[in-house]
């Protein structure tokens, strides 16, 4: 056994699992800078929801083709890395394939994941060719330009380099098995990586170990800086759909959700015996509760970590009628710019000591253009096409409330319908007797 790998294999593990939680830590204490929310309701249906969604894939297929790749990948991604509990104890016991006493089952194990593994590389090569080839349209949008369009690619490059990994770690043991080198016990069925032989023809026993051995521990080492990666990458979608879809808004679709402040004011007006000069009876000394958001605080914490499951896949704004018109709203970019704001945030609270210190930026304007935001026809397309439940809608609406609400900078159309609202008691500029005007004239 040699004891000097085992003790380098822990390091590098411990520091691996170690940097990755850190982010994670992280991550949660971003998004637990939005307000809470109640989501507690109807367990069942959110259980539901994330089996069918997030484990089942459901609405990826929508799309047949690009549906049917990712499941691959997803699968491969799921059931391949059950491979790594074995390496995993191989490097840290010394041992070698120390699952292989389980005999034919482990002979079906590895044949499958080696079958994967091929089906993964194919699909990510096809991945990689609607990207850089034939150049989809939702994935050449403006806002992909630079680190996203680069981050996709990096993506897919670390999922080709670690299969090849795997079937050349694969093939180089099958060869040594089957010249009965000391410690390579013959186990395991090797479908795909057999075709790999030839390349290990005439290369001495030692060579081959060597091979093998650097395949095995570039494999184990590139899947913890895989890991690491997600936590930078539009891939953190891999661990976040799962929580993001048992949260996500089970109201229906584009419901305008009721600010508590605003329905006790209405009561208030409704109420003929009411004081509308009292002061409230509880909690008369804070500050009123501001309406809408322009920044990441004053986003719920669903809404936040909807900003870091973002996929970057570009269906929502692929459907978005404003999109396809030429406007300037992209539901992509809304997320996107949401994370990288909540990241600067995070950045400014790290260098302040856990306190942060304002700025000068907010989400609206320095990230998010008020014409983006008026774009919106509220029509809820990118929601629905979400494949990971994101509401994009809910944040641009809350942005909206708070330009109305707090700013009274709604375009000059919306305030006159607003206005005729409040003294007509309709949109058009008639007064209350004629309001029904319209209709003689039909």
């Amino acid at each position: 056994m040699n004891y000097l790998a085992s003790f380098i294999f822990a390091i590098i593990l411990v520091a691996g699992i170690g940097f990755f939680a850190m982010n994670v830590k992280k991550m949660m204490r971003n998004i637990k800078l939005g307000k809470d929310v109640d989501v507690s309701d109807n367990k069942a249906q959110r259980w539901r929801n994330m089996i069918m969604i997030a484990l089942g894939q459901q609405k990826m297929v929508v799309r047949p083709v690009a549906g049917l790749l990712h499941i691959i990948v997803y699968l491969g991604f799921i059931i391949i890395n059950i491979e790594v509990l074995e390496i995993i104890m191989d490097g840290l016991f010394g041992t070698h394939r120390v699952f292989a006493d389980f005999g034919t089952m482990y002979n079906v194990l590895i044949a499958s994941f080696e079958v994967l593994a091929l089906l993964v590389l194919v699909a990510v090569i096809v991945f990689w060719i609607r990207r850089n080839i034939i150049r989809l349209q939702r994935f050449i949008k403006p806002e992909m330009k630079g680190w996203p369009e680069k981050d996709g690619n990096f993506i897919l490059y670390f999922e080709m380099v670690l299969m090849l990994l795997f079937l050349t770690m694969n093939g180089a043991d099958h060869q040594l098995q089957i010249l009965g080198a000391e410690h390579y016990t013959k186990a395991g069925a090797f479908p795909v990586s057999q075709f790999l032989l030839p390349l290990f023809d005439g290369l001495s026993e030692g060579t081959l170990i060597i091979v093998e051995r650097t395949a095995w521990w570039l494999h184990i080492i590139g899947i913890l800086v895989f890991l690491n990666y997600l936590y930078y990458s539009k891939h953190l979608h891999i661990l976040l759909a799962f929580p993001n879809t048992f949260y996500g808004n089970l109201k229906p679709k584009g419901e305008f959700n009721n600010l508590e402040s605003v329905t006790n004011e209405v009561k208030l007006m409704l109420d003929p015996n009411a004081d509308p000069f009292a002061a409230p009876e509880e909690n008369a000394e804070e500050a009123p509760e501001k309406f809408g958001a322009s920044d990441v605080h004053d986003l719920n914490w669903v809404q936040l970590l909807n900003a870091y499951t973002c996929t970057e896949c570009g269906r929502c704004t692929s459907v978005c009628p404003a999109n396809q018109t030429g406007k300037e709203l992209s539901p992509r970019k809304v997320m996107m710019d949401t994370r990288d704001r909540l990241e600067e945030v995070g950045k400014n609270i790290d260098a302040n000591n856990g306190e942060f210190v304002e700025d000068g930026k907010q989400l609206l304007d320095d990230y998010i253009k008020r014409e983006e935001l008026w774009a919106c026809t509220s029509c809820n397309a990118c929601t629905e096409a979400c494949p990971v439940s994101i509401d994009p809608l809910s944040i641009i609406l809350d942005m909206r409330r708070y330009l109305v609400m707090e700013q009274s900078a709604a375009p000059a159309e919306l305030n006159n319908m607003m206005s005729n609202i409040e003294n007509n008691g309709a949109p058009w500029p008639y007064n209350q007797m004629d309001r029904l005007n319209w209709q003689n004239e039909a």
